[in-house]
């Protein structure tokens, strides 16, 4: 990304987890707050710049579509939310069963526009939440949560980094990470867009500082990410490059296992396309279904 723009991705996610908080029905995840967080501006020029792409998320597909209304709810639901709400749905639920079993550091790399800390007060009386990401990023975040009113929970911070030339145990470290203690590492919509060498070096180094038991959620796309011929695959890769965040990686289930293995990790969990679709789409009547090239998984420090 660009060395003072909030990254795009971070904000059409957030719009899309605003957009389902806002407008669909039964939720898939919660996030009554993203819209604040974005804000009203924001989200009529994302909403406006969505519309504008109407034919580049159509084209080939035989859809109807009679208004802005429902041409928006098309590309939100079918393109742009699937992902971010079903794999933040996953994380939180996970991340719950992690702070049950001892849990007490929360870690998101990536954080993006998450309001994790500010929808779960009472959750940062067990648990401290560092959110890693770009310095333009939090800056915008920042000056949102300073408008917004919002109070700064004690054992939240904001923590800059550049995942590819910035240590991570270091910046880490700086921010009172303590690595004793059993944490939860989240990774969401990230690997997408690093090279196989940064991710499998990033993935050591958390391991390295983690504690016995320690944890890490991600999701990622799969071997067919770049041969995939469906229209909203293609469209995907066509959005991350056009907004100059091209996507570099892709992964196979057992070549994935072997990176996790060799970086300190087993698998303990994986989430299948289709096993996405069954926990967290089935019995809908509208457009929201898995997107097809994406998994998630759930390992476990050794």
């Amino acid at each position: 990304m660009e060395q003072h723009k909030t990254s795009m991705t971070a904000l059409v996610s957030a719009f899309a987890r605003a957009f389902h908080a806002k407008n669909d029905y039964p939720l898939i995840f919660n996030d009554a707050l993203a819209y604040e967080i974005i804000g009203e501006e924001q989200y009529q020029q994302i909403a406006q710049n969505m519309l504008t792409g109407l034919p580049f998320f159509s084209a080939g597909e035989s859809v109807t579509l009679n208004s802005d209304e429902a041409a928006l709810k098309w590309i939100v639901q079918t393109q742009l939310a699937p992902t971010p709400l079903a794999r933040a749905r996953y994380c939180e639920d996970m991340l719950q069963n992690a702070i049950q079993l001892g849990c007490t550091q929360y870690v998101i790399l990536g954080a993006g526009l998450d309001t994790f800390a500010f929808r779960h007060s009472e959750l940062l009386e067990k648990i401290s939440v560092y959110e890693l990401d770009h310095p333009a990023t939090h800056a915008f975040k920042q000056e949102r949560i300073q408008q917004l009113g919002w109070n700064m929970p004690d054992n939240y911070q904001l923590v800059p980094i550049n995942f590819v030339s910035t240590s991570l145990p270091e910046v880490l470290s700086i921010a009172n990470y303590q690595q004793n203690q059993r944490s939860f590492f989240s990774w969401l919509g990230v690997l997408y867009y690093l090279d196989q060498q940064t991710i499998a070096n990033t993935l050591t180094d958390i391991a390295t500082i983690s504690a016995q038991g320690s944890s890490i959620m991600f999701d990622y796309p799969n071997e067919q990410l770049f041969t995939c011929s469906t229209k909203r695959v293609q469209s995907m890769l066509g959005m991350a490059h056009a907004t100059g965040e091209p996507m570099k990686s892709c992964f196979a289930y057992h070549d994935l296992e072997a990176m996790l293995e060799m970086s300190g990790f087993l698998l303990y969990e994986h989430l299948s396309t289709s096993d996405i679709e069954k926990r967290f789409f089935q019995g809908r009547d509208d457009h929201l279904h898995a997107f097809e090239t994406v998994e998630y998984a759930l390992a476990v420090k050794y």
